[in-house]
C-alpha cells in the first residue's frame, strides 16, 4: 500500500514574527486560508487515503494534530535531528504496519502551482517505487540560476520523466548555476522522495547501519528520549542519497516553490493598484512594492516606502527590505539568546 510521510518539524525563523516554536511556518496560512502542512495533506490524500504519517517535534505535536484532525500517525521528535533520523524512523514505524509499502516523503511547507501535474508525478513515481529498487528523488525544473538550492545532475533515461541520477552538487556561486540552468540536465534539489520500505530501509543498512539499528530500539517515549537526542544530526541527502547508486530523479514540473521568506509571499498574494502585495488591512500612500502581512484587527499605513516587508501580529512587528528576508532569522537569533 501505499504511504505518505510529511516531515514537519522545522521552525520556520525566516517568517518570524508570524511564525513561532509553537507555530512555525507549517502552520501558517501564508499562502492561502489553508495551513501549508494542510494544503500539503490535501493535495495528494487521494493517494494515501488515511495512511499518513507526520514527523513533528514536541512542542508543535498539539498544534498539528488540531490541523490534521483526519491523522492518527504522528511522531513526535524530542529534538529536531534534521531530516535523515526523521526518515528512517517514519520508515521503521511504518514498515512494523505494511512490510510492502511503497512511502513518499515531502516537506510539510512547500507551494504547489499546478495541484493535478503534481499528483500525477507521485503516482507515477509511486508505480515505478513499487516495482523497482530505487530510490526517487523529485527534481525541480530551474527557471533561473538560483543559488540558494542544491542541485541534482540527471543522466540516462529511465522512463518518460525519469532519469538515473548523475551526481548531487552543492548551492553553487552564480556563475556556476547559470551554467547548469543553460545545459538542461540539471534539476533542483526539492527534498521530495518516493521508495518502496524495503529500498530505503536497505539503503539505511548500508549507509547508516548505527543511526538505523539505534531507531529500531525505540519502544516507547522512553526508549524515544533516551536514544533520538544521541543520533546523528544529518540531512537524508548526505547520509543516503549522495551514497546511493540507485538514485531516480523524477521532474518536477508543478510550479513548486518552498516559500523561504517574505519576499518568496509576495508572488502569492494578491496586489493592490500600486503593486504592494498585501494580507490584511493596508492603506499606502505613495508605496510600491511592499510585502505587507498583518493578522486583520489591525490598520498597516505606510507613506512613500519602496519595497520593504512589513509584518504585524497582536505582540511583534517585522520591518525590513525585501532584500534582507533572509536575514530575519537573526531577529530570532537574538532573541533566543534573550531567552524569549
Amino acid at each position: 500500500m501505499n504511504w505518505l510521510v510529511i516531515m514537519a518539524g522545522g521552525v520556520g525563523e525566516r517568517f518570524w514574527p508570524m511564525s513561532r516554536k509553537s507555530r512555525p511556518k507549517q502552520l501558517l496560512p501564508l499562502v492561502s486560508q489553508r495551513t501549508m502542512i494542510a494544503e500539503t495533506l490535501q493535495r495528494v490524500k487521494p493517494l494515501f487515503g488515511t495512511r499518513v504519517v507526520v514527523v513533528t517535534n514536541r512542542e508543535q505535536a498539539a498544534a498539528v494534530r488540531r490541523a490534521l484532525p483526519g491523522v492518527k500517525h504522528i511522531l513526535a521528535e524530542p529534538v529536531g535531528r534534521n531530516t535523515a533520523p526523521c526518515v528512517a524512523w517514519a520508515s521503521a514505524y511504518i514498515v512494523k504496519r505494511d512490510a510492502n509499502a511503497v512511502i513518499a516523503v515531502v516537506p510539510a511547507d512547500s507551494f504547489i502551482g499546478d495541484v493535478k501535474r503534481y499528483r500525477q508525478v507521485v503516482g507515477e513515481a509511486l508505480a515505478l517505487a513499487g516495482k523497482a529498487d530505487v530510490l526517487i528523488t523529485v527534481g525541480i525544473q530551474p527557471n533561473a540560476p538560483h543559488i540558494g538550492y542544491g542541485y541534482i545532475q540527471v543522466g540516462a533515461a529511465v522512463q518518460r520523466g525519469f532519469w538515473k541520477a548523475k551526481r548531487f552538487v552543492e548551492k553553487p556561486d552564480l556563475a556556476t548555476a547559470k551554467k547548469y540552468l543553460a545545459t538542461g540536465e540539471y534539476r533542483w534539489n526539492a527534498g521530495m522522495f518516493v521508495w518502496s520500505a524495503r529500498a530505503i530501509l536497505d539503503a539505511y543498512r548500508q549507509s547508516q547501519p548505527g543511526m538505523l539499528k539505534q531507531i529500531e530500539k525505540i519502544k516507547d517515549a522512553k526508549s524515544l528520549a533516551r536514544i533520538y537526542p544521541k543520533l546523528e544530526k544529518i540531512s537524508v541527502d548526505y547520509a543516503i542519497m549522495e551514497k546511493a547508486g540507485n538514485v531516480v530523479v523524477a521532474d518536477g514540473d508543478f510550479g513548486w516553490d518552498d516559500v523561504g521568506d517574505w519576499q518568496a509571499v509576495e508572488r502569492h498574494l494578491a496586489k493592490d493598484a500600486a503593486g504592494n502585495a498585501v494580507r490584511g488591512d493596508f492603506v499606502g500612500v505613495d508605496s510600491t512594492g511592499c510585502v505587507v502581512y498583518s493578522d486583520g484587527k489591525h490598520l498597516v499605513g505606510v507613506v512613500g516606502l519602496r519595497d520593504l516587508v512589513i509584518v504585524h501580529t497582536a505582540d511583534a512587528t517585522l520591518v525590513c527590505h525585501k532584500r534582507d528576508a533572509q536575514r530575519v532569522k537573526e531577529i530570532v537569533g537574538k532573541l533566543s539568546d534573550r531567552y524569549r
